[in-house]
């Protein structure tokens, strides 16, 4: 089947989860829930895991809860020493530079978030858009409206020719009942039963779609 778009996460989908970054930024969101809005160290760990299930991600669980200003929010959590713990990848920035069509991030995420790390990547250049957690509010992914307001965003004709690629299992299911393609990006296969394609990194990719720079997909 041919693939005319494909669609990228950011956090630990265009690089490891392994680096640290997100548990850093984990952090951030508990000091944020401590400081700004009166959590303790005994349940701030539950009320995010909590929000994140509920809401698809802690931000809109905060919005709904607390009224949070979620430019504010953004800001104080991702801000992290990226350059700390990401440096360019050389094979991701060659399997990218290999894949002619277009290719866009879909993120949960802010704008500058993405763009420090991708420039951190020295991949940004390979990027057409960027759409952020902002671009779709008050949804995130995996909600459908997420999904749709992107796809509006993008002007997609043939959702069946997207390649979506994503380390979190809610956002590649929700693709899949889109029509989408998927390829589920993770370290750790919680999931043994799950029978769709599956790699380790994202540099893996064209190991599973060798004719993907072709532009067709057997």
């Amino acid at each position: 089947m041919a693939v005319d778009l494909l669609i990228f996460d950011l956090d630990d989908t265009l690089y490891p989860s392994s680096s640290g970054i997100w548990s850093l930024i984990r952090e951030r969101i508990d000091i944020f829930m401590i400081s700004k809005l009166g959590y303790t160290h005994e349940n701030v760990h539950s009320a995010r895991e909590n929000f994140f299930r509920e809401f698809g991600t802690t931000l809109r669980g905060l919005e709904s809860v607390h009224h949070v200003d979620p430019d504010e929010y953004l800001k104080f959590v991702h801000d992290v020493p990226i350059h700390e713990y990401l440096l360019p990848n050389s094979q991701l920035i060659r399997m990218l530079s290999n894949i002619q069509q277009n290719k866009v991030i879909f993120t949960n995420g802010d704008r500058w978030h993405s763009k420090r790390v991708t420039d951190a990547l020295m991949i940004t250049s390979h990027f057409n858009e960027i759409i952020d957690i902002l671009d779709v509010s008050p949804f995130c992914k995996p909600m459908i409206e997420s999904f749709q307001i992107a796809l509006k965003k993008l002007n997609v004709l043939n959702v069946q020719n997207i390649l979506f690629l994503d380390d979190n299992i809610r956002n590649i299911q929700m693709a899949e009942k889109l029509g989408m393609q998927t390829v589920w990006v993770t370290e750790n296969n919680h999931f043994q039963n799950y029978e769709g394609k599956q790699i380790k990194k994202i540099e893996d990719l064209l190991n599973i779609y060798p004719e993907i720079t072709s532009g067709q997909v057997v």
